[in-house]
């Protein structure tokens, strides 16, 4: 069980859907958050990567470009996916550190 100061944040997308922040922290050289989460999305498909990135946005003030995410891993038949994403103070900072790859699959 965890104490009331280790409580994760959730964040509610629709009734059957919701994102549970595992871990968040703030990277002061890059200047960006760094979180890992756990989208839970029962009876539905994985949400899209434009999907995560406007609730992101949405839930810490920061613009949808300045929000990447850099991987989704979801298991076979299972209703929970792992995410990695960063969350930029600088659109430009993210194109400094981002792989080219994360960077082009965002910029579509």
């Amino acid at each position: 069980m965890l104490a009331m100061s280790q409580r994760r944040k959730a964040i509610r997308i629709d009734d059957n859907t919701y994102v549970e922040v595992v871990s968040e922290g703030y990277n002061k050289v890059v200047r960006r958050y760094e979180l890992t989460c756990v989208v839970r999305h029962v009876g539905r498909r994985t949400p899209s990567r434009k999907e995560l990135r406007e609730i992101f946005s949405k839930q810490y003030g920061k613009p949808v470009e300045n929000v990447y995410i850099r991987s989704i891993r979801t298991g076979y038949g299972v209703s929970n996916s792992l995410i990695k994403v960063n969350l930029y103070d600088d659109g430009g900072r993210a194109e400094a550190f981002e792989p080219k790859h994360v960077v082009r699959r965002h910029s579509s």
